[in-house]
């Protein structure tokens, strides 16, 4: 199946009306038999239904306006059903029935593994992140993530390389958070980016749920790093149990809170996670042909995070302090890692480890590397 341009501007205007979501979209095509009279209907059913003003319809302008910003931005608007749609996110209860599809369409046909973790993630889980997502990319897989801080981030250059595709909780033409636009324009060049957003959409709490569906759909199976209790990962995971895929964690310190969620899921007898071969065993035999075996690769320098240097006293301030400690937990770091990874000065991270230190919050170990002392963590 293939829309013509009318009938897409009339999917446009139907998702995009007021109180239309995927699964009502889906109801009003099947009763109607096509967008076109479900829009003619929509007032008098809204009306029945005991609205107390007329409905919101979206109209044949505003789609017309979406359309052509669309294709100025370079961005597809794939219909469900059409043959660019991703097959495995058209098979879940809810799929968007317009995605915006930026980049590379042929890699939403590929076999793809979904991971995402915290955004304050420490510097051993963003190092771990992204050796996997390196390893999974050169095996074959497509690595799908939300374009978050932490977590996704690192997955999304670990695997872009091989292909990468970023899901928006926003437009294609406003990349969340900000400090994230260049990766996603790498991303654009040699991955792809979707998005069921409008374009001009600034991402809102209630979208990030919505973005971690696609997630979700697209992938056979979600790997999960540090994530703490009633996380948006969490809320990936679920999604991905109600539609039948896998779900992997990474296992972490029991006193660390970013963690908590992502041990959970072992309990709840999610796939431990150590390395990129223990996705691959699972999800190998689903696919039904055999991916190469990932060896050792070594990970690029790590994109820093750019924290502020030392305040005019010379002693980092606090938010710098935050941000560097937020890098630790009981797992040791190399000091030269948190350097590269929190993007301050070399004499600012020192500083702020001997602040920690004098504060009994620190761990100095043999070879260079430094902890959180466990009970800081509780």
């Amino acid at each position: 199946m293939r829309l013509t341009d009318d009938q897409k501007l009339d999917w446009l205007r139907l998702i995009r009306s007021e109180n239309v979501g995927p699964r009502t979209f889906r109801m009003l095509l099947n009763r109607f038999g096509g967008a076109r009279a479900a829009l003619a209907a929509l007032p008098e059913l809204a009306r029945r239904g005991g609205a107390l003003r007329p409905i919101a319809v979206a109209s044949l302008a505003e789609a017309e306006r979406e359309f052509a910003a669309a294709r100025r931005f370079g961005v597809a608007l794939v219909a469900l059903g059409e043959p660019e749609y991703p097959t495995a996110l058209q098979a879940i209860d809810d799929p968007p029935p317009i995605l915006a599809v930026r980049g590379t369409p042929a890699l939403l046909a590929e076999p793809m593994v979904g991971m995402v973790g915290a955004r304050n993630a420490s510097a051993a889980g963003l190092m771990f992140a992204e050796k996997v997502a390196r390893a999974l990319g050169e095996a074959g897989f497509v690595v799908v993530s939300g374009l978050a801080r932490g977590i996704d981030g690192a997955a999304h250059r670990g695997s872009l390389a091989r292909g990468t595709v970023a899901v928006l909780a926003g437009g294609q033409d406003r990349p969340y958070p900000p400090e994230h636009a260049e990766l996603l324009e790498a991303i654009a060049d040699a991955g792809t980016v979707v998005s069921e957003m409008p374009m001009g959409w600034i991402p809102r709490g209630r979208d990030f749920p919505r973005r971690n569906r696609i997630i979700a759909g697209l992938a056979l199976g979600v790997v999960v790093v540090e994530a703490a209790r009633r996380s948006g990962s969490l809320i990936t995971a679920r999604r991905a149990l109600e539609y039948g895929r896998e779900v992997f964690s990474v296992p972490g310190f029991p006193l660390d809170p970013r963690t908590e969620g992502s041990n959970d899921l072992l309990k709840q007898g999610a796939t431990l996670v150590t390395r990129a071969a223990d996705v691959i065993a699972v999800l190998e035999p689903m696919v039904g042909r055999p991916f190469d075996r990932p060896r050792d690769v070594p990970l690029d320098e790590p994109r820093p995070i750019a924290l502020p240097d030392a305040g005019p006293d010379g002693l980092p301030d606090a938010g710098t302090r935050d941000g560097i400690t937020a890098l630790l937990g009981p797992t040791p770091v190399a000091v030269d890692d948190l350097i590269r990874w929190s993007g301050a000065t070399p004499d600012t991270v020192l500083t702020t480890l001997l602040e920690l230190e004098l504060a009994g919050r620190l761990d100095r170990q043999r070879g260079g590397r430094v902890a959180l002392l466990q009970a800081t963590l509780l």
